[in-house]
């Protein structure tokens, strides 16, 4: 019995060394492995891993994405006027030694350093531009710059930024009424220079169509002219032929005529004398 007990003494022993001497990391994890508090490795694998018990211990740190989405914080811009910013940084452990150090390995601590890291750096940036630049044209750019920047200062602290993203930019309430202010003067600028180079363009179109215009009922008034005159030639000249075939008949025929229209309606009265040449027809019947 004594020695049965021995033996799952010196089992439970070995069992409890064993799963003293092992450990696992995840995919989602980042090991280090100490030796009596100094770091002795920290590139470890997914996988099934061995340490010395009571001499190594070791700390496990996740290493999936993490957000540092702080309050929104104002800025000055070169025009002394102030804007309200909301961003937000995605970021994750690429260095677990250098993260350990710098920042004791505490995700509260390392979002503190990279906040204060994200807001000089807006700061720096924010006051060499305008309002309307941080408003509407520059968003993009500074986002570049701030990407730049944080990679290359949160390396310091073990830290890989994956994304720096400005959320949304608003104006405090006095700053915001000048700027519409301003906006819709310069709105108002730009409508007025439209209208009054529509307005230049109408005179300009107008004048001309009434230049046209009068161009071309000239030519009309020319070419009617010059056909009316060409008919009266021809009709003048169809006039004489005829006159010139037969004298006396066409001075008869136009004799009937004037007959015809002067005594048309019974009313029409003629004061003449009687040997009159108007009436040399009804003196010579023959």
């Amino acid at each position: 019995m004594e020695s049965r007990g021995l033996l799952l003494g010196v089992g439970a022993a070995v069992v409890v060394l064993a799963s003293m001497s092992m450990f696992t990391v995840s995919e989602t994890e980042k090991a280090i492995r100490f030796r009596l508090g100094e770091i002795v490795e920290s590139d470890f694998k997914p996988g099934l891993h061995f340490k010395w018990p009571l001499i190594n211990n070791v700390l496990k740190f996740d290493s999936r994405i993490q957000t540092l989405d702080t309050e929104p914080e104002r800025f000055l811009t070169a025009e002394k006027k102030n804007v309200i910013v909301d961003s937000f940084v995605k970021w994750r452990v690429a260095d677990v030694g250098r993260f350990y150090t710098a920042v004791a390995g505490d995700p509260v601590q390392a979002n503190l350093r990279l906040d204060q890291i994200t807001k000089d750096s807006m700061r720096s940036e924010f006051s060499k531009r305008t309002v309307q630049d941080v408003v509407a044209g520059d968003r993009g750019q500074i986002m570049d710059i701030l990407s730049t920047t944080l990679k290359r200062e949160a390396g310091n602290l073990g830290i890989e930024v994956i994304d720096v993203r400005i959320k949304r930019i608003d104006l405090p309430a006095d700053v915001s009424s000048s700027v519409f202010r301003r906006m819709r003067a310069e709105r108002e600028r730009v409508a007025r220079d439209f209208r009054s180079r529509g307005a230049e363009a109408a005179e300009r179109i107008r004048a001309d169509a009434d230049r046209q215009s009068t161009v071309l009922l000239a030519d009309a008034y020319r070419d009617a002219e010059r056909v009316r005159g060409e008919g009266d030639a021809k009709a003048a000249d169809i006039y004489a032929q005829a006159y010139n075939r037969d004298p006396a008949f066409y001075a008869f025929y136009r004799s009937l005529g004037a007959y015809r229209a002067s005594f048309a309606n019974k009313d029409d009265v003629l004061v003449l004398s009687p040997d009159s040449e108007f009436f040399r027809f009804f003196k010579q019947p023959k």
